[in-house]
């Protein structure tokens, strides 16, 4: 009874938790369900966008026709305010209406995601034209003045630029996207979200690990890092595969040809079938690039290896996709093993030759 008290308020500090947590999966893209929903909030803000705009037409109304008491001197302003925020209201509406209409048609999430950016960005941007149709007097003032902060804002936020272009060429060459395992620089892992400025990871391996599992940290980097480094994407849609290793050990008194077959016909047994239809898929697209077809073989390799003096390394080759590779390499290893150990007198393993 005295442990599991601790243990039960540790349990509720993580319940009371739970608002933190969901803002942070929200603030890095990593809810699966927020794309989703983000489409089925559109209803109600379609409406809240439809009755700001009917309030501001009523107000132009009763300040075209004087009804409300505005002096006139704060007249033409107080025009220009409403009518502003009413061509605001039409451009969140239609960004809304766009969201929701298309929202149903696009089953991609990734997609979807893009959509919405592209999509609230546009609208941003016709937004502040909007203001600055109202604060000056004519385009030709706000579009020279807008230049000059554009121009001032551009040597004091260069980097941010730098950033907001790499976004766009993220999007148009698609070097990565949300979802994909990938790696640029010194980092690892997969990709939960893919802002204006930066990209978010949730990190794989790390400092403390040598499998391909979650770190449990996230790593953000600015997307100009696209422009300087190189991005090594595992999960290309082409071909969302790579091939893995498999390694241990065994003594030189083994039965070598036993050993190697032994480990081909269980990794076939294992992995085979898919491995087949990949290798085919990749051989596929290389008939279809100027470079020559490799030697890969459409099973399960082993090889054996002379290491140093005192034991034999098996390397077992295969294909299997990134994001289950430690889970294959476990399974893969318990059944070569547990079929091996059958066989004490063809496998010797390290420690049984020290006996």
């Amino acid at each position: 009874m005295q442990t599991s008290e601790p243990i039960e308020e540790h349990e509720l500090a993580h319940i009371k938790n739970d608002e933190k947590v969901q803002k942070a999966l929200n603030e890095h893209g990593n809810n699966p369900k927020k794309v989703g929903e983000s489409v089925k909030k559109q209803a109600p803000l379609l409406g809240l966008s439809a009755l700001i705009f009917a309030v501001c037409a009523t107000l132009f109304y009763l300040l075209k026709f004087k009804i409300l008491p505005v002096p006139q001197l704060y007249l033409p302003l107080a025009q220009k305010i409403v009518l502003a925020a009413m061509f605001i209201c039409l451009v969140l509406l239609a960004n809304r209406l766009l969201k929701k209409v298309f929202g149903r048609k696009i089953s991609d999430k990734t997609t979807l995601f893009n959509f919405e950016r592209i999509a609230n960005l546009f609208a941003g941007l016709l937004a502040m034209a909007i203001v600055l149709s109202v604060l000056f007097a004519n385009w030709y003032t706000a579009m020279v003045s807008f230049g000059i902060v554009s121009l001032i804002l551009g040597f004091a936020l260069q980097n941010p630029i730098t950033s907001f272009f790499g976004w766009i060429y993220i999007l148009i060459r698609r070097p990565y996207e949300v979802g994909d395992r990938i790696r640029i620089g010194d980092v690892y892992g997969d990709v939960i979200n893919v802002s204006y400025f930066d990209t978010t990871l949730w990190e794989v391996r790390g400092d403390y690990l040598s499998s391909d599992h979650p770190s449990g940290r996230i790593i953000r980097f600015v997307n100009s890092k696209v422009f300087d480094e190189y991005v090594y994407n595992y999960s290309w849609p082409l071909f969302p595969f790579i091939w893995n290793e498999l390694n241990f050990y065994i003594a030189f008194e083994s039965d070598f040809k036993f050993t190697s077959e032994t480990i081909k016909r269980v990794a076939q047994q294992e992995i085979g079938e898919a491995m087949i239809r990949r290798v085919k898929r990749f051989k596929k697209i290389l008939d279809d690039t100027p470079v020559d077809e490799f030697d890969v073989n459409e099973y399960p390799s082993v090889t054996l290896r002379a290491d140093g003096n005192t034991w034999v390394q098996v390397v077992v080759r295969y294909l299997v996709e990134p994001k289950k590779s430690s889970r294959v390499k476990r399974q893969l290893f318990d059944v070569i093993m547990e079929e091996l150990k059958k066989h004490p007198d063809k496998v010797l393993f390290p420690k049984t030759n020290m006996r």
